[in-house]
């Protein structure tokens, strides 16, 4: 037996660009959407004739047309990847939720296998570059974002020149959600003891991303009803 195999899933449409077995498949866009807008740093690729391209940036899902959400986010004008963004390249930005080895200590079944848990988003469309005003809003978004909840946050208050002048350093670009998809690989495929065994066992681990997967996976298996 390979170690990391999946055991008892069938797999899902070839169509999905990650392997999911049915188990892990998320298709709930609420679920993905808040995984998004909880974990909003992704890492975005494109495809070229040379090769993929490859963007790490922190990015704001936009929900105000229903059915039409979008993604928005900015690069370096430096970083040439902003030239795929013509509405028409085919781009894919990856949100991960918090990661974490799953020991086979923590399982009541035997034989057992280490394993990894984690869970994914996977948003496909196309980008498009946007202009100078709303790139500004998109900053000032994403500073509000993560500034807002802070109990000593930064005010924001920059002179208008050098706001205009990083504003001429930054490319700013949408991405309207042609398709998403998720994988919640979170033990759904252990009976119930083995996995509380995990959810214990996450949750006493010295690192913090074990602990936070801990809650994430409680929180998920809550709203399915599961144990």
């Amino acid at each position: 037996m390979t170690f990391g195999a999946s055991l008892g899933c069938a797999a899902t449409s070839s169509a999905r660009t990650v392997y999911t077995p049915t188990t892990f498949a998320e298709s709930d866009r609420e679920v993905l959407f808040e995984l998004i807008e909880a974990y909003g740093f992704a890492t975005v690729v494109s495809s070229t004739a040379v090769g993929p391209v490859v963007s790490h940036v922190p990015l704001l899902l936009d929900r105000s047309v229903p059915g039409r959400e979008r993604l928005l986010g900015h690069v370096a004008k430096a970083n040439p990847h902003w030239k795929q963004f013509d509405g028409q390249v085919p781009l894919l930005a990856i949100f991960h939720a918090p990661n974490a080895y799953v020991s086979p200590a923590w399982y009541t079944s035997s034989p057992s296998v280490p394993t990894w848990n984690y869970a994914v988003a996977h948003v496909h469309g196309s980008a498009r570059v946007v202009d100078v005003e709303l790139t500004e809003s998109i900053l000032r978004r994403l500073v509000e974002k993560y500034e807002g909840p802070r109990a000593n946050r930064w005010a924001g208050d920059l002179p208008v020149a050098f706001v205009h002048q990083e504003l001429r350093a930054i490319v700013g670009f949408e991405l309207e959600i042609a398709r998403i998809e998720g994988k919640f690989k979170l033990s759904q495929n252990k009976d119930p003891a083995d996995r509380d065994g995990v959810l214990a066992g996450l949750a006493s681990e010295p690192d913090s991303a074990s602990r936070e997967l801990a809650s994430f996976a409680k929180k998920y298996y809550a709203r399915r009803g599961d144990r």
